[in-house]
């Protein structure tokens, strides 16, 4: 019940900063569908041209939009790192909001150290569901408004085997953005500063991948123990590619899931319980 009360209090206060909620949900899915919708009315005024002087034999029937395979393919987008960056500013508001405002010392009095920081973890994943389901309709919208403007019929292939990768690709990617995020609690935690929630995981990020690319340089070779510990985005990858299947998924090296996932796994838990192992040796009584 205590839990419970933690998380909805701290999605409450969430729902309320307007500004945060706008940059981490709604941006991003609102700006992708316009862009796109842009980008196909421009491709089609230039079509249009082309088309005009092509003999009617030469003109090609485009094929139906096949909305359960974009879904398929939405899902494993998910995780992109516009997204991670844009929904990281909620996650640091909820993070560092006290340590920010120092009401820490009116909130402990009325719970528990570890419930409050698992409230903080509940919002933010309820953010993190939010943004995600937001910008499946946008990506959604977007392929209708291209069968609308191009003037192709509909279809909606989703069979056993869709569904399968669309539920494994959308929980893929939030456990992905989820494990990004929880690196912005460590870093509010530890620093106690909102600046450092926001850049920190972006600097572990970025670092991350440009280690990534050089790890051949290192003799890392991907899909061993070193490079999915290491870096959580390349074990996402393995995955994403091991859940699509195909030729790709067949170079993939025995074992490389596994180990992906562990590596995942770790990325996950340690710095949520390294953050309550700190916050509950921190003194409050001036926050």
């Amino acid at each position: 019940m205590m839990l419970a009360d933690a998380i909805r209090s701290e999605t409450w206060r969430l729902v309320q900063n307007r500004t945060a909620v706008f940059w981490s949900i709604i941006f991003v899915p609102v700006i992708s569908l316009v862009l796109a919708i842009g980008g196909f009315l421009f491709l089609q005024s230039k079509m249009d041209g082309a088309m005009q002087t092509l003999p009617p034999e030469l003109k090609l029937n485009a094929s139906a939009v096949d909305l359960g395979q974009s879904l398929v393919d939405a899902a494993g987008g998910l995780a992109h790192p516009g997204v991670l960056a844009f929904l990281l500013i909620g996650a640091a508001t909820v993070f560092a909001g006290d340590y920010r405002w120092e009401t820490w010392r009116l909130i402990t009095a009325r719970n528990s150290r570890p419930n409050l920081i698992m409230g903080k973890a509940g919002a933010v994943k309820l953010l993190t569901l939010a943004g995600l389901a937001f910008l499946l309709v946008a990506s959604m919208g977007a392929d209708v408004a291209k069968g609308l403007i191009f003037g192709r019929s509909f279809a909606f292939g989703f069979g056993g085997d869709e569904a399968r990768a669309f539920g494994l690709l959308a929980l893929l990617s939030y456990v992905r953005v989820v494990q990004f995020l929880l690196l912005s609690l460590l870093a509010a935690t530890v620093t106690r500063s909102l600046l450092a929630a926001l850049f920190v995981p972006l600097v572990i990020g970025v670092g991350q991948f440009f280690l990534a690319k050089m790890s051949p340089m290192f003799g890392w070779q991907m899909g061993d123990w070193t490079t999915m510990l290491l870096f959580p985005g390349e074990g996402y990858e393995v995955l994403k590619v091991l859940i699509k299947g195909g030729m790709e998924a067949a170079l993939v090296p025995a074992g490389a899931a596994w180990r992906a996932v562990a590596g995942l796994a770790l990325w996950s838990f340690a710095p949520f319980f390294l953050a309550l192992w700190w916050f509950q040796r921190q003194d409050l009584s001036k926050e």
